[in-house]
């Protein structure tokens, strides 16, 4: 479990987050919703320790992560996973170099170890036997994909994935959205997921939270967003699903 208490966060004296709290559950996928510019990238970034808040803390397992030692924040940074929202993959290394990237950096663990651990993976998300392929010779999903065999290589306890349906089809986007599910609930990870795409709040949501302005305004799940009484979420819900009817019947 991921915890946030109270984190605040202002670039040149203008507010970004507004004393955000709340929890982010192991086993789930734990979205953080909302439009452009209100916060999630930024409160992302908080919880992943890019960005130092304000004030407030976060909290990896009842580890403090906010102000620990260098050694805890090493300790907790290697049991995390990144999905990067264009996938950042590595355009001079193939597949395998990409996925391997983790391990080279992080263990001191042998090549043919290493080699076993990223055919696993690739095999997990689907990609056996693309090793040797380059980024350039591969889809748009097909690189997601890359990047969440590279986000779980080194067995990570925590998994964020930042837009992970940007720039994807829908079905493409369908296939992701149940990838990251089937990924944390086999290996039980917390998996946190910044979106603005309500496809994926029905498909995968089991815990969100919605920003609007740099404030959290409302916490449930997929089962309960329909019947929110929060007029910011019930307009957000509702563009989501006008815009998305409009590109079906275009």
């Amino acid at each position: 479990m991921i915890e946030i208490e109270n984190i605040h966060k202002a670039y040149n004296g203008t507010p970004i987050l507004n004393g955000i709290s709340g929890k982010f559950e192991q086993g789930k996928t734990n979205l953080i919703l909302g439009a452009s510019g209100t916060g999630k990238s930024v409160l992302l970034k908080c919880i992943v320790g890019l960005t130092q808040p304000d004030e407030g803390r976060v909290l990896y397992d009842n580890r403090e992560f906010t102000t620990a030692n260098k050694t805890v924040k090493t300790e907790i940074r290697r049991e995390i996973g990144m999905l990067f929202q264009g996938g950042a993959l590595f355009d001079s290394k193939n597949v395998e170099q990409n996925v391997m990237f983790p391990l080279d950096i992080l263990t001191k663990m042998p090549l043919d170890e290493k080699l076993d651990r990223v055919n696993f993976c690739l095999k997990r998300v689907g990609l056996e036997d693309t090793n040797k392929k380059m980024p350039s010779e591969i889809s748009g999903g097909m690189k997601k994909r890359v990047g969440i065999a590279r986000a779980i290589v080194n067995s990570s306890r925590y998994l964020f994935c930042d837009e992970p349906n940007s720039g994807l089809d829908p079905q493409t986007s369908i296939l992701i959205d149940n990838l990251i599910k089937e990924i944390t609930e086999e290996y039980d990870i917390t998996t946190i997921v910044v979106t603005h795409d309500m496809n994926s709040v029905m498909e995968i949501g089991d815990n969100i939270l919605f920003l609007y302005k740099g404030n959290k305004l409302w916490e449930g799940n997929n089962q309960n967003i329909v019947d929110s009484d929060v007029e910011e979420l019930n307009d957000f819900v509702f563009a989501n699903k006008m815009m998305r009817g409009l590109k079906e019947n275009s």
